[in-house]
């Protein structure tokens, strides 16, 4: 029989299901309280999706399928393991990382954002990262002081 009508791993095979490592950023990893249990948790849902692969029994489409919950495994794994818990603010004087901040933008609109870490960080769902431009121009200011950010003015309203 010719080796072409045979079912063998390949060295092709097996490097079609390396995935790259998704990226870690270089700067520190704070997390809220909330943020660290949700990195848990996205680790332990990666755990049991690779787990759940472990079924398959035909040896590539266990690779093909194991592969993005081996990557995800990796990644929450790493950054559970380089958190750093930032407890919450006790003064809420001065913008800092976990406050809570409503501003008013030159244009009129008025825009509210918790400031996160880089996981948690949801602009839809009203949550920023603390690396992000808009976070950094307004951290150490308090109500009333001004920053511009991409050709606008704003006004930083409340803080909580």
């Amino acid at each position: 029989m010719s080796v072409a009508f045979t079912k063998e791993e390949s060295s092709e095979t097996a490097s079609e299901t390396l995935l790259p490592e998704r990226p870690i950023s270089p700067h520190p990893n704070l997390v809220t309280e909330a943020g660290l249990k949700a990195l848990e948790l996205q680790l332990q849902q990666a755990r049991e999706a690779y787990d759940a692969t472990s079924t398959i029994e035909d040896v590539n489409e266990r690779r093909r399928q194991a592969a993005s919950p081996l990557r995800d495994t990796r990644y929450f794994a790493a950054r559970v393991r380089t958190a750093q818990v930032v407890p919450e603010q006790t003064s809420i004087g001065t913008v800092a990382f976990g406050s809570t901040v409503t501003f008013s933008r030159s244009d009129g609109r008025v825009q509210m954002y918790r400031i996160v870490g880089e996981d948690e960080a949801d602009p839809k769902a009203g949550s920023i990262s603390y690396v992000s431009p808009v976070a950094r121009l307004l951290m150490g200011k308090v109500v009333g002081d001004v920053v511009s950010a991409g050709g606008q003015e704003l006004e930083i309203i409340t803080i909580s």
